[in-house]
């Protein structure tokens, strides 16, 4: 079966940076589209970023021009850069993947990371 794996996570301070990766395994079709989400404790998990195969990307309001999400298809693998980052970015980071055929697909998640943001 489809597993994702993100890694990178970890304390950083205010306006420092992180770089997320997000590896898919074990893949038996093609990979559409791909995304980062996020979920701090009491909240909704949102969307913060997605890329689509061809490269085409979109962005949460709140992190626009701070973040840079990418992916290396040949790798199975998308990377979320951070930078500039603030506290209220502090949160659980998942990896999603839209996978399968046109007009029949399967979403995954990972396991998810933990990105903390203090002093």
């Amino acid at each position: 079966q489809v597993q994702l794996v993100e890694s990178g996570g970890g304390l950083v301070q205010p306006g420092g940076s992180l770089r997320l990766s997000c590896a898919a395994s074990r893949i038996t079709a093609r990979v559409l589209n791909m995304g980062w989400y996020r979920q701090a404790p009491g909240k909704q998990r949102e969307l913060v970023a997605v890329i689509t195969s061809g490269g085409s990307t979109n962005y949460a309001d709140s992190v626009k021009g701070r973040f840079t999400i990418s992916r290396d298809n040949a790798k199975n693998t998308a990377y979320l850069q951070m930078n500039s980052l603030k506290p209220e970015d502090t949160a659980v980071y998942y990896c999603n993947a839209q996978i399968g055929s046109s007009g029949s697909w399967s979403i995954y998640w990972g396991q998810g990371t933990h990105v903390t943001v203090s002093s």
